[in-house]
């Protein structure tokens, strides 16, 4: 880890409180909520966070700049016996001192003529203000004695576990991936690109949890990744449920004389039979054609028929309607009055 006056942009000798205030300016600036689409921001937060925990903490602070601890607050070797009195060796004297992360903190712990501090002490012991204190103070959350904050709520940034955070992405997939239960790539707020395995029958706007892909945390394991699945709209196709609908166009005489037609499917295409004298808006259900339903089973495609006239301007299609509109009028819309 950096140096944490680096990491928090402070001199050596800046007061608790210019050290207060440059985290609290840096948690603002550098919180992964506030930066969803910078895979680095949860590994820059944690450390602003270690940083802080050392140089926010007067004792920390003074082991820190005696070459007591390092950077992550670990004990730094001190040499054995002959050593100054309080220089935290090995000494007739001075006795020693250890370093440790404890259940509930940094503890400080030994013999000689300085004893143990015991877990009580814990983050933000005597000589300065704790890392979850401040943490509750600006977000009004909720801290742990003496360990790192569990969780905090702010308008601002939401919830935040002890573990990592869920984190949230989108991804849209074709129809006929939702319909077989493809595999498709999705990329991550993290910077990762993972794959996804669609569940077959999968609706538009589910979604799909993906264990430990989430945001990491430096005192837990990650948490999850919501991938919220889209089915990007279809050309033929409509999705209803569990069944898919589409238009299907046929002429004018296959309609008046009935036909066989060919019908796409999401299996490929089948053949429909058209019986004479087919209106316009009449459906067929293809039983089975459709997604995989929640029972188990399948849906069903519904084929509604759309009658469609030549494109160009036809004189003897013209001529026909005329002598057909004069000798067998009839009136579709009666009911409608």
């Amino acid at each position: 880890m950096r140096d944490p006056y680096q990491v928090l942009g402070v001199s050596k000798t800046a007061s608790a409180a210019e050290v207060k205030s440059a985290f609290r300016r840096l948690a603002k600036k550098l919180h992964p909520d506030a930066n969803k689409s910078d895979p680095k921001a949860a590994t820059r937060f944690a450390e602003l966070n270690a940083a802080y925990e050392i140089v926010g903490d007067a004792e920390k602070r003074k082991a820190f700049d005696n070459g007591e601890i390092d950077a992550e607050g670990k004990p730094r070797f001190q040499g054995f016996a002959g050593a100054q009195p309080g220089a935290g060796g090995f000494g007739q004297q001075g006795g020693f001192e250890s370093f440790t992360w404890g259940p509930d903190g940094f503890q400080r712990a030994g013999g000689g003529r300085r004893g143990a501090r015991g877990a009580a002490g814990g983050f933000g012991g005597a000589g300065g203000a704790g890392f979850e204190d401040l943490l509750r103070g600006m977000f009004g959350g909720r801290a742990q004695p003496g360990g790192f904050t569990r969780e905090f709520e702010t308008e601002d940034f939401g919830a935040q576990p002890a573990g990592g955070r869920d984190l949230h992405a989108e991804l849209t997939v074709t129809l006929e991936e939702a319909a077989s239960g493809d595999k498709a790539r999705v990329h991550l707020p993290t910077g990762k690109d993972i794959e996804v395995k669609i569940p077959a029958g999968l609706t538009s706007g589910q979604t799909i949890r993906l264990k430990g892909q989430g945001w990491p945390s430096p005192a837990g394991s990650a948490g999850d990744a919501m991938i919220t699945v889209h089915i990007a709209p279809h050309k033929t196709f409509t999705v209803d449920g569990a069944d898919i609908r589409l238009d299907l166009p046929v002429t004018l005489y296959e309609a008046v004389l009935g036909a066989k037609v060919r019908v796409p499917t999401l299996d490929g295409a089948v053949e429909l039979a058209i019986p004479a004298n087919t209106n316009a808006g009449r459906t067929f259900r293809l039983k089975g054609k459709g997604l995989k339903a929640k029972d188990g089973g399948k849906g069903d495609l519904l084929a509604a028929v759309r009658i469609v006239l030549p494109d160009d301007s036809d004189n003897e299609l013209k001529e026909l309607m005329k002598k057909w509109r004069d000798d067998k009028p009839y009136d579709p819309r009666g009911d409608l009055e």
